[in-house]
């Protein structure tokens, strides 16, 4: 059976490259006689792996020597609780702001430990912009500024980076993650979980300032504890060693391509001609405001919804999966993550150009 191409939010899709490495190396890693997920997370070879993928990762990156890199297990949701147990820091209020339904869920755990004051909301449009900046009431006190970079449901991704001062900035950077060069010395704390552009499910990723580590509240579980992984290079308990080594290979491989410039001209040109597409076509039509439209994640309706079922089945047919849209949204959505490649985005393109043919 030959590969289709999955267009899943998450888990997504793996490049072919790093699941044929995987394959060569499964019941014998490197000669020593086991598989990666047979290894003593202590032992020195399991140490090389995760060293390897941390310098990979910095070095595509360029995370600075003052930043700490942790692999961790508990998905990118883990990550709304242990956030403000580590960094209130002895302030009581947090800054977040409200584009999407992972904003929501944020805003929902942090309100468990401080007040949170939401600095902007889209919610009354319907997640499907990011409010003007002259609107944004930031608290010059609060403890940290989180926003959720891209929002996965939605498609909608902020166009910049916030300015938010001496105040630290946190990021959900699950989405977009490796798709394109950012400047890590902008934030206080970037976390992502795996499944969409790092690796398979399991892994979730901190990179956090060092002055911001210590000085947790007390209830802090210890698995949560920045300092304490930090102190035991991600390893106080057992990570998840397999989606580790995966997650390194996908470095390795990006390293292959010419790092994150040279994938994100690949994404931001898939995503422009599967944009072009939708506005043109006259059949499909995307809800989001234009200018923070998402690279990776695009939503789409057809103008008559009666025929859903009817795309998703033929485009199941023809090799194309897990275009449904979100229940909180309708409709198709295609996430383009680094590993689909450009072919699956052509070959959407086509099928929806022959469905609004045939149907129109």
């Amino acid at each position: 059976m030959s590969r289709i191409y999955n267009f899943s939010a998450g888990p997504a899709m793996i490049p072919a490259a790093v699941l044929q490495r995987a394959e060569q190396e499964f019941l014998d890693w490197h000669d020593s006689g086991m598989n990666v997920m047979e290894m003593s997370h202590r032992g020195k070879e399991f140490m090389s792996i995760a060293t390897q993928a941390e310098a990979d990762l910095r070095e595509l990156m360029s995370i600075p020597d003052n930043y700490k890199v942790l692999f961790l297990q508990g998905g990118a949701s883990s990550q709304f609780t242990a956030i403000p147990m580590n960094l209130l820091r002895g302030k009581k209020t947090a800054d977040y702001f409200n584009t999407g339904q992972w904003s929501v869920k944020a805003i929902q755990e942090a309100s468990r430990y401080c007040d949170v004051n939401v600095v902007a909301s889209a919610e009354d449009v319907n997640f499907t912009t990011v409010p003007d900046k002259s609107t944004w009431k930031l608290n010059p006190d609060a403890a940290y500024v989180h926003y959720t970079a891209n929002e996965t449901i939605g498609g909608v991704e902020f166009d910049d980076i916030p300015d938010t001062g001496d105040v630290p900035l946190v990021v959900d950077l699950s989405s977009t993650i490796l798709s394109r060069p950012i400047d890590v010395s902008r934030f206080a704390l970037i976390y992502a979980g795996a499944q969409k552009n790092i690796g398979p499910a399991g892994l979730t990723l901190v990179i956090v300032r060092d002055d911001l580590i210590g000085d947790t509240l007390p209830e802090t579980p210890v698995t949560f504890d920045y300092k304490v992984q930090a102190d035991n290079d991600s390893m106080y308990n057992t990570p998840p060693t397999y989606a580790l080594y995966m997650a390194g290979l996908v470095f390795q491989w990006l390293k292959t391509l010419g790092g994150l410039p040279a994938i994100a001209e690949v994404n931001q040109r898939k995503a422009a001609k599967l944009y072009a597409a939708i506005d043109q076509s006259g059949f499909y039509q995307n809800p989001v405001d234009k200018q923070y439209r998402s690279w990776m994640n695009i939503p789409f309706t057809l103008n008559n919804s009666d025929l859903d079922a009817d795309f998703l089945a033929g485009a199941k047919a023809a090799g194309l999966i897990t275009l449904k849209g979100h229940r909180s949204v309708g409709g198709m959505r295609a996430s383009i993550y680094n590993a689909m490649p450009e072919q699956g985005v052509d070959a959407l393109i086509r099928y929806m150009q022959d469905f609004a043919k045939q149907n129109s």
